[in-house]
């Protein structure tokens, strides 16, 4: 059994340092990388790729909303051929960065509000992949597993990969638990890699609520801002090598 591990990283912004994306590269085996709308710039997203390219790490493209000071975490209102555009913006730059480093970008990953929208929404979520697709038919979308994301890449017939959360609670929907709200964090390393080694061998995700949502457990999320992600992330990749499942870089799978 293979499983990929990924962490939202580049978020820093000149000399503003958001998260330590050179100790999570050592330990993840993708990197969804800021695009520059929600955090990160043209120097912090070189280095980034750089980085990643140079441990054999794959190179997402993290697009969210236009919201430096919100941290892309609050929800924007635009309209749909506005969100198709503020996608291909974001995937055309990270494409652009990636070709320039001898790389590539492989998935694509929405951030944020924009994700949480999406997850929820599936006329959102079609214009978002609809226009990454357009730009790569073959990126691998990473999706919220469970949610309208999926319905909407099956539909689309795109690559896609199902992601989990190892710091994150969910509500019976598969949708996450709203931050701020009780049991929406999980900051405990060993509690985090427990919970991904069950949901990866039982092929679900268990809510909150104790609802068993079988999923596709393709990708563990970390989110690299959060100042355990570093010891999140090794006690969920130790956990799941000590359990017989090997890590990689996602494949996608196909409708």
């Amino acid at each position: 059994m293979k499983v990929d591990l990924n962490a939202d990283m580049g978020e820093g912004f000149g000399d503003w340092t958001m998260g330590d994306d050179a100790a999570l590269l050592d330990v993840v085996t993708s990197a969804n990388v800021a695009c520059g709308a929600h955090a990160g710039d043209w120097d912090v997203m070189a280095r980034t790729m750089a980085m990643a390219r140079d441990r054999a790490v794959g190179i997402g493209a993290h697009p969210g909303f236009p919201d430096l000071q919100g941290f892309g975490r609050r929800r924007m209102n635009f309209a749909l051929e506005s969100i198709e555009n503020l996608v291909i913006w974001q995937l055309g730059a990270a494409r652009g960065m990636a070709a320039s480093l001898g790389a590539e970008v492989r998935h694509f990953k929405l951030h944020g509000a924009l994700s949480n929208m999406a997850s929820e929404d599936g006329e959102l979520a079609r214009a978002a992949y609809g226009a990454a697709l357009r730009v790569d038919p073959e990126v691998i979308l990473l999706v919220l597993a469970g949610t309208a994301q999926e319905a909407v890449a099956r539909d689309l017939r795109a690559r896609w990969a199902g992601e989990i959360f190892a710091d994150r609670g969910y509500a019976d929907d598969a949708t996450l638990v709203p931050r701020g709200q009780p049991g929406a964090m999980i900051h405990d390393p060993e509690e985090a890699a427990a919970r991904m080694v069950r949901f990866v061998r039982e092929g679900a995700i268990l809510s909150n609520g104790g609802r068993r949502i079988p999923a596709a457990c393709d990708s563990i999320c970390l989110h690299g801002d959060g100042p355990e992600a570093a010891a999140i992330g090794r006690a969920v990749r130790t956990a799941l090598e000590a359990d017989g499942v090997s890590l990689a870089p996602m494949e996608g799978r196909r409708g």
